[in-house]
């Protein structure tokens, strides 16, 4: 199953805010985490736009590993390299431990600003982002 993935962040390098995936199927996850001390950017850009209430991180990753595990096979498509990251720290519970996932693939997808780019409903939503990108991938691909 190709899951579209987008994240919203505290700026260049920061900490994870928000996280979405979207399935091929319509089903999707969508879950926001604490940012105590946002950049202006993202206080202005992304806070206003998170559109539900934060939760721990401990039930954010359980969350996300029931989620991934209603798949046999993923394959992440995101178009920026450093949602892949913060995706894969989403992963390590502890030293040692991570969440366990069905067997997936990751593809870097950027598509053509003109020819396929779906604008998302709501910029710096990390679930609109991931709903347009899945958009923008179908458009490309002849879905």
């Amino acid at each position: 199953m190709k899951l579209f993935l987008d994240c919203e962040f505290n700026g260049f390098g920061g900490e994870l805010i928000s996280l979405a995936l979207v399935d091929e199927q319509h089903q999707s996850f969508y879950e926001v985490l604490e940012c105590p001390n946002p950049v202006p950017w993202v206080k202005d850009h992304v806070i206003p736009r998170l559109n539900q209430p934060p939760i721990q991180f401990k039930k954010f990753q359980s969350r996300l590993q029931i989620f991934l595990f209603q798949y046999e096979q993923i394959e992440i498509i995101a178009d920026w390299p450093e949602d892949f990251a913060l995706f894969m720290r989403s992963l390590v519970l502890s030293a040692g431990k991570c969440i366990r996932t069905p067997s997936l693939s990751m593809r870097l997808w950027m598509p053509d600003p003109i020819e396929t780019h779906v604008a998302s409903e709501t910029p710096h939503n990390a679930l609109a982002d991931a709903q347009a990108l899945k958009q923008s991938y179908l458009k490309a691909h002849g879905l």
